[in-house]
């Protein structure tokens, strides 16, 4: 019988009751116990249910039933077995619950991680459609003659092809120099333009 298809039953939890009286010596073996009537006022059920809670110790062969003479009890063993059964399978369903309520949490928490994607997807979407070209960096620690002249003198775009877009030095940033900046060694230049223009540069100040 699968005891977990009866658990919140009623007729399941007299049962139990019954057989924990069996396996703890309150009916001897071959001792008769009360009628379904009796087991039916005792815990305040109907005859049919106290039926069916004779019906299921019957069939784990704890008790007899003989007409005309009552139920009998026919096994303390079958009772200390079905106790043990029993609990095992609660602890089993207390298992199964709390690992369904860890799967729900973890649920909710991947739910969460998707909307905070989401969400830097979106970011970054308006991030590349305001600054569709990635720059490129190259850090000047080359010795060259193009130190200390300004940019309008070094013709950049016009050799190279690079748009330079800021200019690192000694940890701050200056955005979109203009023509009369000046560059210097160990400054770090951010530009944009294709693979050639990286290509050329770097060789212009190596």
């Amino acid at each position: 019988m699968n005891m977990q298809s009866i658990k919140n039953s009623r007729y399941q939890q007299i049962a139990v009751a019954l057989a924990k009286q069996i396996a703890d010596g309150k009916y001897s073996i071959g001792e008769k116990i009360k009628a379904r009537s009796t087991i039916a006022s005792n815990f305040n059920v109907s005859p049919e249910t106290a039926r069916k809670a004779i019906n299921l110790l019957v069939d784990l062969e704890i008790v007899a039933v003989q007409h005309g003479s009552g139920v009998t009890v026919t096994s303390k063993e079958a009772a200390q077995l079905f106790l043990k059964k029993f609990e095992s399978t609660n602890s089993l369903q207390e298992l199964r619950n709390e690992l369904r309520l860890q799967i729900q949490k973890q649920r909710q928490e991947l739910d969460g991680f998707e909307k905070l994607i989401d969400n830097i997807v979106a970011h970054t979407r308006d991030i590349n459609n305001s600054f569709p070209f990635e720059p490129f960096q190259l850090y000047l620690n080359q010795v060259s003659e193009l130190y200390g002249k300004q940019l309008k003198e070094l013709n950049l775009w016009q050799t190279t092809g690079a748009t330079i877009i800021a200019i690192e030095r000694n940890g701050e940033i200056m955005l979109s120099p203009g023509p009369y900046a000046v560059l210097e060694k160990g400054d770090t230049i951010y530009f944009v333009g294709s693979e050639l223009t990286y290509s050329r540069m770097k060789n212009l100040f190596s």
